[in-house]
């Protein structure tokens, strides 16, 4: 272990260049720059007064040297010994200074911490920064030195602020509108101070761009002013008769005894105990709330999920502090038209791309799909591998519809036929025939609901049929992750952890009262 020669020093002012190429020191109002290896004096500055604290810039190639007894800040540049810059903060006096992380900024604090004064080396311009909040560590940059988070003491309450070092402003969460020719068209900030927009989305018709704030509420701007035309909230009780609000809930099991006389609902793996109903929830409707955890990052609240039907009538939405449900606002009308809510968390939902007819997935081994005419739940093929070789399975079947009575006229998209009373669930069970003779696949359980009724054109219309490239086994094995939907909205690609599987919606062609029908998906 060898040592170098005793060096002067004043305050304790030694420190390494960031490159690791020099080392500066302070002897009273002198600053000293020496080369490390050969401790040769490479530059030698002399300062207006005794040197108080001195800082190196982060690309080393400046350093500032603080005098806070007489308010001044001298910068040196060790590339241009010529250059030099003198900061004087006059009567505000001086308590701190320091480098932004892009060498070119320095932040001073004035006496009795009554602002933070920002000097450009560059463009000499300043900014200022009102009332930073008196402590040792007060200012922190990220590592990218793009943001800055500022202690502060305003209204006798403590706050951090974060400010973008490139101007030096609050960050604000704001959507700016650029034309294609580069032209600023607007800029639009729900509000201040706090978190903002999470989500973004435009309509197919470019009409409307829905805005998902971490309020938990959904702005609609429209596209001539580009001012807000209207806002959603995502309240947690729903008590308005006018919103259909469908609750999964697990098939009981008298249902399930009907798949006793199915032996292909057998050969594919599919048990009853694992299928799942909609039914209509009566007013008023509590919706599961989510805490957020308040001391980690990315917190669990507000939009961030939005999507606009293919046809611009409808706009699904997901508040992340109520991740059971899914909101879908009538666009047309502008208000709120069904929520769908779920046993467990939804992972993804998409619309179907050439009709309103929207999917559903929560990460379990089920499908759920909505369209005007109601909503149903769909039981996926479990999965499975054989060792040497993969076999095609596919399973057919019939699911049941939950349907509210105020939308069986809303839908333009299935033919239904109401049977009415008694009220019961079609789905796969015990055969139950129709007052037209047909047979239909379905069972006399009545529903919780009395509103709720058979909609006999849909059940016979609606077929899924599934395709897996591996052997299928026990249900509850694939569990469907993500999905998406064919540019023809005939299937959807149904993704799990390590597999996929392809959901085909048959078309049939369906005679009701109403007439021949033609061919429905």
């Amino acid at each position: 272990m060898n040592f170098s020669e005793v060096f002067k020093l004043s305050g304790l002012l030694c420190k390494f260049s960031p490159n690791g190429k020099y080392l500066a020191s302070c002897v009273q109002y002198r600053l000293v720059v020496r080369d490390v290896h050969t401790l040769q004096i490479v530059q030698l500055y002399t300062c207006l007064d005794q040197i108080q604290h001195a800082e190196w810039s982060a690309d080393s190639l400046f350093i500032l040297c603080a005098m806070y007894k007489r308010g001044l800040v001298q910068v040196w540049s060790l590339e241009q010994p010529e250059w030099h810059c003198k900061i004087d903060e006059g009567s505000a006096g001086l308590v701190a200074s320091c480098w932004s992380p892009d060498g070119r900024h320095i932040l001073n604090t004035t006496e009795f911490h009554l602002r933070i004064t920002v000097w450009s080396l560059c463009t000499k311009s300043v900014s200022y920064i009102k009332y930073p909040k008196a402590c040792q560590q007060g200012i922190s940059f990220t590592r990218d030195g793009r943001y800055m988070a500022l202690a502060e003491r305003r209204d006798c309450r403590d706050h951090v602020s974060v400010f973008v070092c490139s101007d030096w402003q609050l960050l604000r969460y704001k959507i700016l509108l650029y034309s294609l020719d580069g032209r600023l068209l607007s800029t639009y900030c729900a509000y201040e101070w706090s978190l903002g927009i999470k989500s973004v989305d435009w309509s197919p018709s470019s009409q409307f761009l829905a805005i998902g704030s971490y309020d938990g509420k959904v702005r609609i701007l429209n596209h001539v002013t580009w001012k807000m035309i209207t806002e959603f909230g995502h309240l947690a009780t729903i008590n308005n008769p006018k919103i259909v609000v469908y609750k999964e809930a697990e098939k009981s099991s008298r249902l399930a005894l009907g798949y006793n006389s199915f032996p292909q609902l057998r050969a594919i793996g599919t048990l009853p105990s694992a299928e799942s109903k909609y039914e209509i929830a009566s007013m008023p409707v509590s919706l599961q709330i989510l805490k957020p955890v308040a001391d980690r990052a990315n917190p669990k609240i507000g939009v961030g999920t939005m999507a606009f039907s293919s046809d611009n009538y409808f706009l699904a939405t997901k508040n992340d502090n109520v991740p059971n449900a899914v909101w879908i606002w009538d666009v047309q009308k502008m208000r709120l038209f069904v929520v769908l809510e779920q046993l467990s968390p939804v992972r993804s939902f998409q619309w179907d791309p050439q009709q309103p007819r929207l999917a559903i997935c929560t990460g379990s081994s089920k499908v759920y799909l909505w369209s005007p005419a109601g909503c149903v739940s769909v039981q996926v093929p479990g999965e499975g591998e054989q060792q040497g070789f993969s076999t095609r399975a596919q399973g057919r079947r019939r699911v049941i519809l939950t349907v509210h009575p105020q939308h069986l006229w809303a839908s333009r998209l299935f033919p239904v036929h109401v049977t009415s009373p008694p009220p019961i669930v079609a789905g796969m069970g015990e055969e139950v025939a129709p007052s037209d003779g047909r047979q239909r696949w379905g069972c006399a359980s009545p529903l919780a609901h009395p509103c709720t009724q058979v909609i006999w054109g849909y059940i016979h219309l609606v077929t899924l049929t599934f395709n897996l490239m591996t052997t299928c086994l026990s249900p509850g094995d694939f569990q469907v992750l993500s999905l998406c939907w064919h540019l023809n909205g005939d299937s959807i690609a149904l993704l799990s952890k390590d597999h996929f599987c392809l959901c085909f919606l048959e078309t049939e062609g369906v005679r009701t009262t109403f007439g021949q029908l033609g061919d429905h998906t």
